[in-house]
């Protein structure tokens, strides 16, 4: 049976720190900003850390003290086609019709797919054809008018953050082979970026803050001679104002960059907060040293945390998981207009997604979706949602075909529609297809083939 257990981070939630209930960037004095700064003020969208000057967390003894507890466990590329090799392969597809079920193996995710291959090849040649009848049209007219009338489509202004994005990001996030950052001799941080109390001056739409945000790469890479290997996800105040989560490791030593370079010659932390104030670089003098002393903030207990796939995604998915959190993906009225979105709000650098698949016979993928399906349903993953409610209990029907007197009454009892918060459990491969989030993907499949294995010899009953 496969069992899916939880560690507990020693240390993971010590602090010696006090905790200040006020937002990051609002106009007002607060106090020990600048001592907060310097030592390790963390942002979020509601409360934020003061650190006060008697307590000593430098962050080389902070991460002196990490390297005992931190262990991360990510599987290789390897240990993936391992698991893959568990399975007993379909011969190669000789193009007969019909689906071809398959088993994907990820570092933190384990799933069943079914593809046509005939019909995607079908459809691959359609779209073949249509193009080049496409280009002809255009020579033809190139040729004729000496101009191209046709513009290519744009892709649509994103406006929210979309539940298919949620499961992209978290499948993503799952599938990403994450030892390139994280096997190192550096512990990983969780990285925030936050913007003034007047944030619109600096950040007026999207674009502006992307560009914010690559331009930070940019200086990076000059300061410490390598890429920045990082997953983000940016996320909104309740003000309005956007921040950024990024896991990353921060770089031992001082940054070496020019000498007129912002940042040159310090650690980490300081090059941090220097350089993110010069690049959101408010042109109030006041908003200006306020964003230098609370502007960023780097945790390690909560970098400590990323020690598999899935406590990654768990961690950058839990703000979207319940309602109580869904304001910080609401885009703000002045993102709103056309050309002003916010764009993606989640990405990675660097970092690559890591993925074997193998065809299984059909038998095998209904077995391998049934042991999932039963697994998923037996975390009791639940979901927050709301239900629409009427006086009395009775629940408001979705589609108003109703006719006679109770059909009048219930339409005039529209008015008094409420909704209710209600916890729903999570539905997973309800049709045999899909994927589940796990901590360690090759050793997760392995049980499944080896339970498959045993099923075929009768050595476990069919359940």
């Amino acid at each position: 049976m496969v069992s899916n257990t939880s560690v507990d981070y020693p240390g993971a939630h010590d602090r010696d720190t006090a905790i200040s209930e006020t937002e990051s960037g609002e106009t007002g004095q607060t106090p020990s900003k600048a001592l907060a700064a310097m030592d390790g003020l963390v942002i979020c969208a509601i409360t934020g850390r003061l650190v006060f000057a008697e307590v000593d967390v430098s962050p080389s003894d902070h991460e002196i003290a990490q390297v005992s507890t931190y262990q991360p466990h990510f599987p290789s590329s390897h240990r993936l086609g391992e698991a893959a090799a568990a399975y007993d392969p379909l011969p190669p597809w000789d193009g007969h019709e019909g689906p071809r079920a398959r088993v994907t193996i990820a570092p933190g995710a384990v799933g069943v797919q079914r593809r046509d291959l005939a019909r995607r090849e079908r459809t691959a040649e359609r779209e073949l054809r249509r193009r080049d009848a496409r280009v002809d049209e255009l020579a033809a007219e190139l040729d004729r008018t000496g101009e191209f009338t046709d513009r290519p489509p744009t892709r649509a202004e994103i406006t929210g953050w979309s539940r298919k994005s949620r499961a992209n990001m978290v499948r993503a996030f799952c599938e990403i082979d994450y030892r390139p950052m994280l096997s190192g001799v550096r512990n990983p941080a969780m990285v925030t970026l936050t913007y003034p109390g007047d944030w619109q001056t600096v950040a007026p739409n999207g674009a502006a803050v992307k560009a914010q945000l690559q331009e930070l790469r940019h200086r990076y890479r000059r300061a410490w001679g390598t890429d920045l290997v990082a997953i983000w996800k940016m996320e909104f105040q309740r003000r309005g104002a956007p921040h950024f989560h990024l896991l990353m490791s921060p770089p031992h030593g001082t940054a070496h960059t020019r000498a007129a370079a912002a940042g040159a010659g310090l650690p980490f932390r300081e090059w941090l907060s220097v350089v993110w104030a010069d690049i959101v670089d408010h042109p109030d003098p006041q908003e200006y040293l306020k964003h230098l002393a609370a502007g960023t903030g780097i945790d390690f207990a909560e970098g400590a945390k990323a020690v598999d796939p899935r406590r990654v995604s768990i961690y950058f998915c839990k703000h979207g998981s319940y309602s109580a959190k869904e304001y910080q993906h609401i885009v703000p009225m002045q993102w709103r207009e056309p050309g002003e979105g916010p764009g993606r709000f989640w990405g990675y650098w660097v970092l690559q997604r890591l993925v074997h698949a193998v065809e299984v016979p059909a038998e095998d993928a209904v077995q391998v979706a049934r042991t999932l399906r039963r697994w998923a349903h037996a975390q009791g993953t639940m979901r927050e949602a709301r239900a629409p409610r009427m006086r009395g209990g009775r629940v408001i029907p979705t589609i108003w075909e109703v006719a006679g007197l109770s059909g009048a009454q219930l339409i005039a009892s529209r008015g008094r529609l409420r909704h209710r918060k209600v916890r729903r459990r999570v539905r997973r491969l309800s049709r045999g297809a899909g994927w589940v989030s796990v901590n360690d993907g090759p050793a997760f499949a392995i049980a499944i083939a080896r339970y498959i294995a045993r099923l075929k010899d009768g050595r476990v009953p069919d359940a």
